[in-house]
């Protein structure tokens, strides 16, 4: 339970404001909630203006970098390349690539392709090929503060069942996205995503989904995709968190590689595709700010 604050207090926020003239009437309309045993998001989650402005900053650079990655990505190109791209570009502008070394993964960038659902990890050895659909998910810290979006890259000449896979997924984080409403819960983005994956024949990842992010890479809430309306965490003006769902042309079932413990694939080896952006939680709906 949050600590008490009497209405003359200097509110939690840090605005400097008393409570009474910040978040009173925010913290009691979340705890109308709360007595309906709804799940509702601490305080620490909550940006304030001044961080999300700090945030935005950051999603500036990875906004940037993807567009560096799709101005140069071609047939022929090793993955290592896309890191080198990605880690230099972030640098220059004076972030930091927030995957090297988080929980000890290697590289600056991941980089899944076809069968690959997330976390490939780039190498000189692995080589893009016509007909290839590739996700590139950038994440960058600036300041301290941490933005993260991927995009879906066609390779050469792409099957139009592939080409179909990563439209449909594009606009299953539309759908989702339209779901964003202060006082709305993160079950709403995810049934929108799901329903719409499953009505174009394909499947939704389980297992894995979006986060919340900005004043650290990985935060709450955890975001699923295969949720029902109404569930989950509520939303509320102040939250940040990524839309991303992994969509397979097969089955939902998946498995990490055993030799590197990162690079998710799909079960059946058919295509996935995943769109990543980050949103803000605004009074009157969302705000993308990286993608």
């Amino acid at each position: 339970m949050a600590e008490k604050l009497g209405r003359n207090d200097p509110c939690w926020c840090g605005s400097g404001k008393k409570y009474k003239k910040c978040h009173e009437a925010f913290d009691e309309k979340i705890e109308v909630f709360r007595q309906q045993k709804k799940l509702v998001p601490p305080r620490s989650i909550i940006k304030t203006p001044e961080q999300i402005e700090g945030i935005k900053e950051s999603a500036k650079i990875n906004i940037a970098v993807l567009d560096y990655v799709a101005e140069n990505i071609k047939v022929g190109m090793s993955t290592e390349e896309v890191n080198t791209l990605v880690h230099e570009k972030t640098v220059e502008l004076g972030g930091i690539p927030a995957p090297l070394d988080f929980e000890g993964y290697p590289k600056s960038v991941c980089t899944s392709i076809n069968d690959e659902v997330c976390h490939g990890i780039p190498s000189e050895d692995i080589i893009l090929q016509d007909g290839d659909i590739v996700n590139v998910d950038v994440s960058t810290e600036y300041n301290g503060y941490f933005s993260d979006s991927s995009r879906m890259f066609l390779i050469g000449n792409v099957s139009e069942e592939k080409k179909k896979l990563v439209q449909v997924t594009k606009e299953c984080v539309e759908l989702g996205l339209k779901q964003v409403k202060p006082w709305g819960f993160l079950g709403d983005v995810g049934a929108a995503v799901n329903e719409h994956a499953k009505k174009n024949g394909y499947t939704v990842v389980r297992e894995i989904g979006g986060h919340g992010i900005g004043l650290e890479f990985h935060e709450e809430p955890w975001v699923g995709f295969t949720t029902r309306p109404g569930t989950r965490m509520l939303m509320v003006p102040g939250m940040c968190f990524t839309i991303e769902p992994m969509v397979n042309m097969g089955k939902a079932d998946i498995y990490v590689d055993d030799d590197n413990g990162w690079t998710v694939y799909t079960e059946d080896g058919q295509p996935s595709a995943q769109w990543e952006i980050q949103v803000v939680v605004t009074e009157d709906g969302a705000e993308v700010i990286s993608w």
